[in-house]
């Protein structure tokens, strides 16, 4: 039997936990309100992505108050994209979403999700009508949606986002995948190209902060480029070339001031600027390529995406089917 054909009718929710045990009773309970009327059956995983806090404490009293309510407990803190790639191999049910574990994704959206499953999409995202973050956020959210815009070549990516409902059968196309760099909706657009994003409610924080600064998002941005496409490949040889152009037009330049005027171009500051200019061409193109030899010595290293510490509300054995 296929994987696909395991899949029982039903919903999995996958949420990756950080330092959010004042948040994860609020969440669960809410979620069990809304859940029936939404799809049955139905499994809540949370995937504790080394809280330092005790979160993990919290995913235990919640399993033991709602047997459905299943707990990964990860190694170590390796992301949010690596928690949800664990909870995502470890769902049982035909229906996935994923939310954030701060309340800002409300669960009574999700009905507002799941029905464009049925019309035919296979991969729909809750698109916050009006986003509760700082102005520098938004920046670089959507900095980064233009870049995720090219890895992922459909129109929709600018409109991507965690809270998000898709067919569980699409991660046989990332089966395999083992890489320590794990972009969710990168991986999704090897499945599908079918997506759609519609407006839902985006709520503010009820307390704590952000576990994303400036340089996690830099960050985020340049293993999402470098991990997924090779368009700053391509740049790097675009700037060689117009360079190279460049020069050429100089050295023409040169030569004919040279044979009309009987004289060479004059001054230090001209030979200073075009050293300048080609060297930092150099090294940011070197700086590239640099940064694709990382990911190949990752990959050649074999650094998993996760490693699990320990399971809450079933076993192993139960989880790894799926895995």
């Amino acid at each position: 039997m296929s994987p696909e054909m395991k899949l029982d009718k039903g919903i999995s929710i996958v949420i990756p936990v950080y330092n959010s045990q004042d948040s994860i009773e609020e969440l669960v309970t809410r979620l069990n309100q809304v859940l029936p009327s939404i799809d049955v059956p139905n499994e809540i995983i949370l995937v504790n992505d080394g809280s330092k806090d005790g979160s993990w404490d919290k995913i235990n009293r919640m399993n033991e108050l709602y047997p459905w309510v299943k707990g990964i407990n990860l190694m170590r803190n390796y992301g949010q994209h690596n928690a949800l790639l664990c909870g995502i191999r470890a769902a049982r049910y035909s229906k996935t979403v994923t939310m954030d574990d701060d309340l800002q994704h409300p669960p009574e959206e999700i009905s507002k999700l799941t029905p464009y499953l049925d019309e035919g999409y296979d991969v729909v995202y809750g698109t916050p009508l009006v986003q509760k973050h700082a102005l520098w956020r938004k920046i670089s959210s959507f900095l980064i949606r233009l870049a995720l815009q090219g890895a992922m070549g459909v129109n929709n990516a600018r409109n991507v986002s965690s809270f998000r409902v898709f067919r569980t059968s699409i991660r046989e196309a990332f089966a395999k995948y083992h890489s320590p760099f794990v972009f969710i909706d990168v991986l999704l657009a090897w499945g599908t190209t079918s997506f759609y994003s519609l407006p839902v409610h985006h709520d503010p924080r009820k307390g704590g902060k952000s576990n994303y600064n400036l340089w996690l998002l830099i960050r985020q941005a340049i293993n999402m480029t470098t991990g997924y496409t090779v368009l700053p490949l391509q740049l790097a040889s675009l700037l060689g070339f117009g360079f190279a152009l460049f020069g050429l037009i100089v050295l023409v330049y040169v030569i004919a001031r040279f044979i009309y005027e009987g004289g060479s171009v004059p001054g230090f500051p001209f030979l200073a600027s075009i050293i300048a200019i080609f060297s930092g061409v150099q090294l940011f193109s070197l700086g590239i390529i640099g940064e694709y030899l990382a990911r190949m010595h990752f990959n050649i290293m074999e650094k998993p995406s996760y490693v699990i510490r320990m399971y809450s509300g079933s076993s192993k054995e139960d989880l790894d089917d799926n895995q």
